[in-house]
C-alpha cells in the first residue's frame, strides 16, 4: 500500500514540476493581430453587442435626437434622468428630461429610463464604457432606471478590452471615476438556469450608433 501511494506522489510531483527553462515567448509583434478597418469594428461591436440583448440603432450625426425619440417610443418611456453635460442637441423632444441633481434611488427608480452618452465601446465583446464624465453623469443614472439609452460614437469603438483600458487609464489614475462596462441588459442566472433580467440593473439597452 504504501509503495502505491508513493508512486502516486511522484507522479503528481513530476507532473507539477517546473520546467528548468520555460519555452521561448515569441515576438511581441507576432501576438497582435492586424488592427480591423473602422467600418470593421462596427459591424462587429454591432453583432456582438446585439447578441448580448442590446438594441443597436445607427444614426447619423444630426439624426441622434430623432433615433432617441424613436427609442422612447418603442419603449412608452416618457421621463427620463439625464446628466446635465447631455448635449442640447441630442435631448429628444416631447420627453420630460429631469437633469440628475443628487436624485434619490427611489426618484430614479420611478422615471422611465436614463439618457447617456459613453467614453467608449468594445467591439470584441459588444461592450460599452463609461468613466462618469460630463454627458454619463453617476453611475445610478444606468443601474436603476429599468431602460438606459446610450449614445455611442463610431470613432470611439475600439478592438479589445486592452485598447480601452489604454483610453480610460487618465480618467483612472488622475480622475478616480468609477467605470462601467455594460454587455447588454442587466441579466442574472438562478442555480437552475432561469434568466431574468432587470436584476441588477436596466432590463432594456438601446444604443444609438452614431455612424
Amino acid at each position: 500500500m504504501s509503495s502505491a501511494r508513493d508512486a502516486v506522489l511522484a507522479a503528481i510531483r513530476a507532473g507539477l514540476a517546473v520546467p528548468s527553462e520555460a519555452p521561448p515567448r515569441p515576438p511581441a509583434e507576432l501576438d497582435r493581430s492586424p488592427p480591423l478597418p473602422a467600418e470593421r469594428l462596427a459591424e462587429l461591436f454591432v453583432q456582438r453587442a446585439t447578441g448580448s440583448g442590446a438594441n443597436v440603432t445607427t444614426c447619423a450625426t444630426g439624426g441622434v435626437a430623432e433615433a432617441l425619440g424613436d427609442a422612447c417610443a418603442r419603449h412608452h418611456a416618457e421621463r427620463l434622468v439625464i446628466p446635465d453635460g447631455l448635449p442640447q442637441g441630442w435631448r429628444p423632444a416631447g420627453r420630460e428630461l429631469l437633469i440628475d441633481t443628487a436624485l434619490s434611488p427611489s426618484a430614479l427608480d420611478a422615471l422611465d429610463g436614463s439618457i447617456t452618452g459613453a467614453t467608449a465601446a468594445i467591439a470584441e465583446s459588444g461592450t460599452v464604457v463609461l468613466d462618469g464624465s460630463e454627458d454619463q453623469g453617476r453611475r445610478v443614472l444606468t443601474l436603476i432606471p429599468d431602460l438606459h439609452l446610450c449614445v455611442v460614437a463610431a470613432s470611439q469603438i475600439v478592438a479589445t478590452l486592452a485598447e480601452a483600458l489604454e483610453l480610460l487609464a487618465p480618467s483612472i489614475r488622475s480622475g478616480r471615476r468609477a467605470i462601467t462596462l455594460v454587455s447588454g441588459p442587466s441579466a442574472t442566472a438562478d442555480i437552475e438556469l432561469s434568466r431574468v433580467q432587470g436584476v441588477h440593473g436596466p432590463r432594456h439597452l438601446e444604443i444609438i450608433l452614431v455612424a
